[in-house]
Formats: structure tokens, C-alpha cells, sequence
């Protein structure tokens, strides 16, 4: 087998297998020695094997290690060792000689080993979930006690969430469900064409972008643009040891960190689902004018005879529990974040992956809940 400027060459002989070894032994080819090196213990056939080194022209403690792995792993001897090459092999062998030479990793697939690491994820998941639940609770108390002291309700604070997570997220929520509103409209005027009722697109449109998809885009927006800012915000304040400080001073992380962003979150979704909804319908009404030729005023008239006036209410009303499903996850994760950046990033993403979860499951409970009361 050659690769490179290493290679061997394996003899069959009567006696056993004959391994010689050719060219230069080190770092530059090990990675095409250590794959020969495997093949070759693949197709061992169990006779005695010999590695011939008087071919070698160069060896270093990589293709030392490599050698003597693969001589352990196959139980094979050593022959014509130059001498000037004897040293790093008996160096590199004391070295390697606590861990025993481990040898590759073999994956096997195993009932056992998936059922235990089935178990972990099911303990990390109710763990996980016990501490939300926990959480939840700290909340709901620390928000009862600023009902019945609303002075300690930091206003600077929360004014600041309203304009990082309420007017500045306006942009890129309008845009997003403008374009949604376009392609709703465009796909389902195609759709009910073939049956001659493009009119109804209308009804398509605004049931769907008011009853649903307003109020869950925004709130998937906001997880992934707030959500995340607020894991990374604590986190980066748990990791410089601003939240140990402020327990040592007596201070409520909750109170002053998360109870801020909820009560700001709690205010903005709504308003941004407003938004998202008169503008998600403005964009539907543009292409259905610039393609089916429906006016405004034949779009308003067709969309008041569609909706009743729950209808309107229905998306929004969900908006608050959005809010605090995305705040409690962000801000749980933030706090729950070890003293290292890496762990940073990897709360963010699993926060922002919880939060989406979590609110496209409430979406989905509201649905059936409004279902069974008819509205």
C-alpha cells in the first residue's frame, strides 16, 4: 500500500506476514499512515506478522506512535530496527506505555449504550423543565411584589426595553411579515383560481395572518432577536461575576435584570402584533391588486364581510404569553450560563431554540382551546 512519500509493502510467507516499511515515517504522512495502518488491521488474517524496518528513511515520535500502536494492536514484532531510529522508538514507547498504546475507536452500535443515552436526555430534558418550573415561580413572585410595591419598578429600565425590543425591532418585523402577506396572497389566489374564487383570498389572507400567522412570526422574530440579546446580556454579566456581586449586595437578579424585560416584553409583542398584522394584510392587498386587480376598497369590503370581531382579538391576545414564555427562557438561560464565553453562545442557541419550541406549543394549545369554544 503506498501513499505519499510513506508506504509499506505486505509479503505473504510461510512462516507468517512480512510488513516492510518504506520512506519517510513522519507527521507530514500521518494521516494516510494511520488509515493504511487500520486497513491493514482489518485484513489480518491472524498468522504471525513482522514490520520490517530497514526500508525506513526517515521516523519521528508521530510515526513512531503510529508503528508501535499498530505493532500492539496486532501483535506483531519488530525487525532490522536502524539503529539511529531505536532511540525514538523506545522513547515514544515509555511515553505511550501508561495510556497502553489506545488504539483507535471502534463504533459499535449498542441497545444498552442508546437506552443510557436515551435515559441522559430524558434527565436532562425533566431537569431542565423542573428548573423552568422553578423559575416561573420566582417570577410570578417577584412580579406579585412589585404589584404591591410598584416603586420598586425600575422605569429607566424598562423604558430602555420598550425602545431596544419594541420600537427597534419594528423594521425588520414589518418587513417580514409584509413579505409573508405577499406570498400568502400570490399562492392562494393561484390555488383558488382554479376554482374561480380569487375573491376569497381575501378571507384566506386575513383570517390567517390575524388569527395566526401575525402574532406567531413576530413572536419567532422576537425570540431569536430578544430572546437571544437577553441570554447573552446575563450571561455575559454571570461570566464577569456582575450577578454574584449583586447577591452579595443584597440585590434581586430577578427584580432588576428580568422583571425589566418581561413587563417591557409583555407591553411591546402586542403592539408589534398589531403591526405585524395591519402591515402583513397591506402586503397581501398590494399583490392582490397588482394581480387579480382587487382595489382597496374591494379588499376592505370583502375582508369586514370575512371577519367577525374576535378575529382581530384572537392573535393578539396570545401575545403576552408569548412574551413571557420567550423572557423566562432567555432570561433562565442567561443565569444558568457558566463562567467561560463558550458557554455563552451555547445557552443563546439552546434559549433561542426553547423559546420557539415553547411558543409555537402555546400557538398550538390556543388553537385548540378556541376550537372547542367555537370562536
Amino acid at each position: 500500500m503506498a501513499e505519499g512519500d510513506a508506504f509499506f509493502e505486505r509479503h505473504e510467507a510461510p512462516g507468517g506476514t512480512l510488513v516492510a516499511l518504506r520512506g519517510d515515517w513522519q507527521v507530514a504522512n500521518a494521516a494516510a499512515l494511520d488509515r493504511d495502518l487500520a486497513a491493514l488491521g482489518r485484513g489480518a488474517t491472524g498468522a504471525p506478522l513482522s514490520f520490517d524496518l530497514a526500508g525506513i528513511d526517515g521516523l519521528d515520535t508521530v510515526g513512531a506512535f503510529l508503528l508501535l500502536r499498530a505493532a500492539h494492536a496486532l501483535h506483531a514484532s519488530l525487525e532490522n530496527v536502524p539503529r539511529h531510529f531505536g532511540a525514538v522508538l523506545e522513547h515514544v514507547e515509555k511515553a505511550a506505555a501508561a495510556s497502553d498504546f489506545p488504539e483507535r475507536p471502534h463504533r459499535h452500535f449498542h441497545v444498552a449504550e442508546w437506552l443510557d443515552h436515551l435515559g441522559e436526555q430524558v434527565h436532562r430534558i425533566v431537569a431542565t423543565a423542573a428548573d423552568l418550573l422553578a423559575f416561573f415561580g420566582r417570577i410570578i413572585t417577584t412580579f406579585g411584589r412589585l404589584i404591591v410595591h410598584p416603586s420598586h419598578i425600575r422605569g429607566v429600565a424598562l423604558m430602555s426595553q420598550l425602545q431596544h425590543n419594541g420600537w427597534a425591532a419594528l423594521p425588520i418585523v414589518g418587513m417580514l411579515n409584509f413579505l409573508i402577506g405577499v406570498v400568502i396572497a400570490y399562492q392562494g389566489s393561484g390555488q383558488l383560481a382554479q376554482f374561480g374564487a380569487q375573491i376569497l383570498t381575501v378571507n384566506l389572507l386575513g383570517i390567517s395572518i390575524l388569527r395566526e400567522l401575525g402574532g406567531l412570526i413576530t413572536a419567532i422574530i422576537v425570540a431569536g432577536r430578544s430572546g437571544s440579546a437577553f441570554t447573552a446580556e446575563i450571561g455575559a454579566m454571570r461570566v464577569n461575576e456582575e450577578i454574584d456581586a449583586m447577591r452579595v449586595l443584597g440585590i434581586d437578579p430577578v427584580e432588576v435584570l428580568v422583571m425589566p424585560r418581561l413587563i417591557g416584553l409583555m407591553i411591546s409583542l402586542p403592539l408589534l402584533t398589531i403591526f405585524a398584522n395591519f402591515v402583513g394584510i397591506a402586503g397581501g392587498s398590494m399583490m392582490l391588486w397588482l394581480t387579480l386587480d382587487i382595489s382597496p376598497p374591494v379588499f376592505l369590503d370583502q375582508l369586514r364581510s370575512a371577519l367577525y370581531p374576535l378575529t382581530f382579538w384572537l392573535g393578539v391576545i396570545k401575545s403576552p404569553f408569548f412574551a413571557f414564555v420567550i423572557v423566562m427562557v432567555g432570561c433562565h438561560a442567561g443565569l444558568a450560563v457558566e463562567r467561560s464565553a463558550e458557554s455563552v453562545g451555547q445557552f443563546t442557541t439552546m434559549s433561542v431554540v426553547r423559546s420557539i419550541f415553547l411558543v409555537i406549543v402555546i400557538d398550538a394549545l390556543f388553537s385548540i382551546i378556541f376550537a372547542e369554544l367555537n370562536v
